[in-house]
């Protein structure tokens, strides 16, 4: 017999998790520990892992001005799409109008602050006080530079650097043996998370204020298929093996809404895919904090929302000013637990509109977490394959060529 493999199981443990918090409520709250242990023994990876593949994807260039030019090209693509995003979401709001007619009342549950970082703040957080705080915090983008620099100065020092390089090389193939290790637990996480969640809310959370969460998801269907699609056809990537590859980072970040657990994986298999490790190793995890489409295409949609339920009408130079103001304060927020309910409370505060709203988005934002993080892991995913057509890789011959290496180190 054909073995199960781990998407099937995830898939599996999704529909299950969501079928026993219908019929057992009770019991299904409880089972939300499988989903609190999972993701924690996913964050244990995040630090370690990519300090060790950024550092060995640096040095293994031996050459920091190859360095830069890929990320300036990875960052003006960030802001090329992420504007696209935006636009989407404005679109899809404007042409749906899901908030007209919809009554909102304020939420019980605990509203989110309005508060918003100015470009000075954001910048300054991106450079980490100390590494090990940064890693004790989750702090990517400070993992990030830190690793950047620690792997320049690895590439320029020579051979005296060889030790720590090949460390950090070890370091990086145990946390992939390691993430395998844990991803055996990812059904019984995704069937607690599940689970616990319809349990808690009932299966009304599936149909509650239902336009929007349907507005949301047909703009970031629309997003993934015509943008994203394009992108790929125009780059030339090869769309059919990107899917095989990214299918199971991408399902498992829909369904924990959580895109911590499946960068690990994603960055294996974009490796695997035929990306170079060094692109990979820099492009994905920077991605984490400059291209969240899912994230920014949401906010837009999100905020005019809110205007539309308030009866509020809002002028398109205005739209205009609020998808300007999104652009900025989205950067460098992802570690922010409910990262974009805060720039969205203080966006709403910024132009006018009432705060309140979010309190009522806080009933379906699971879902819609749900549908922006997978998105989110599906640009950064595609990202590393357009910087790596731009610096001229061949995608399908770097394929081949990673399959066979992996079959043989499977063999040995």
């Amino acid at each position: 017999m054909k073995r199960v493999s781990l998407t099937a199981w995830i898939l599996i443990a999704l529909v299950a998790g969501v079928a026993f918090g219908a019929i057992a409520p009770g019991p299904a709250k409880e089972l939300a520990i499988l989903g609190t242990i999972f993701l924690r023994l996913i964050k244990s990876i995040i630090a370690p892992l990519l300090f060790g593949t950024l550092v060995v994807g640096i040095a293994g260039t031996g050459n920091v001005k190859t360095m830069g030019r890929i990320g300036g090209k990875a960052i003006l693509y960030f802001e090329i799409v992420t504007t696209v995003a935006l636009f989407v979401g404005l679109g899809a709001v404007n042409l749906a109008k899901p908030g007209v007619g919809v009554h909102l009342t304020k939420g019980t549950g605990a509203g989110v602050a309005a508060q918003s970082a100015n470009f000075a703040q954001i910048l300054e957080h991106t450079f980490p006080t100390s590494v090990i705080d940064a890693m004790a915090k989750g702090e990517v983008l400070q993992i990030v530079v830190f690793a950047f620099i620690f792997g320049a100065a690895c590439a320029t020092t020579g051979l005296q650097a060889r030790p720590v390089v090949e460390f950090c090389e070890s370091l990086a193939e145990v946390m992939f043996r390691y993430t395998g290790y844990v991803m055996l637990f990812a059904p019984f996480g995704v069937f607690g998370a599940m689970a616990a969640t319809i349990g808690d809310k009932g299966l009304g959370v599936m149909v509650n204020l239902g336009q929007l969460v349907a507005t949301l998801y047909a703009a970031q269907i629309f997003f993934v298929v015509v943008v994203l699609g394009s992108v790929a056809t125009v780059c030339k990537i090869p769309i059919k093996r990107f899917i095989q590859y990214v299918r199971e980072p991408f399902l498992l970040a829909f369904s924990t809404a959580s895109s911590e657990s499946a960068l690990p994986i994603a960055l294996k298999n974009m490796e695997r895919f035929g990306v170079p490790k060094h692109i990979v190793a820099f492009v994905l995890p920077t991605g984490y904090s400059f291209n969240l489409d899912g994230s920014t295409l949401y906010l837009s949609l999100a905020a005019m929302f809110v205007a539309q339920a308030a009866g509020i009408e809002v002028p398109f130079k205005t739209q205009i000013a609020m998808l300007l103001t999104l652009m900025l304060t989205s950067k460098g927020v992802a570690g922010v637990p409910r990262a974009s309910l805060v720039i969205l409370a203080g966006t709403l505060a910024t132009f006018g509109l009432p705060v309140e709203g979010v309190a009522v988005i806080l009933g379906v934002d699971t879902l819609m977490d749900m549908a922006r993080t997978s998105v989110n892991l599906l640009g950064n995913c595609l990202a590393t394959a357009v910087v790596a057509r731009w610096e001229g890789v061949d995608l399908v011959a770097s394929a081949a060529e990673a399959d066979a290496a992996a079959a043989a180190l499977e063999a040995a």
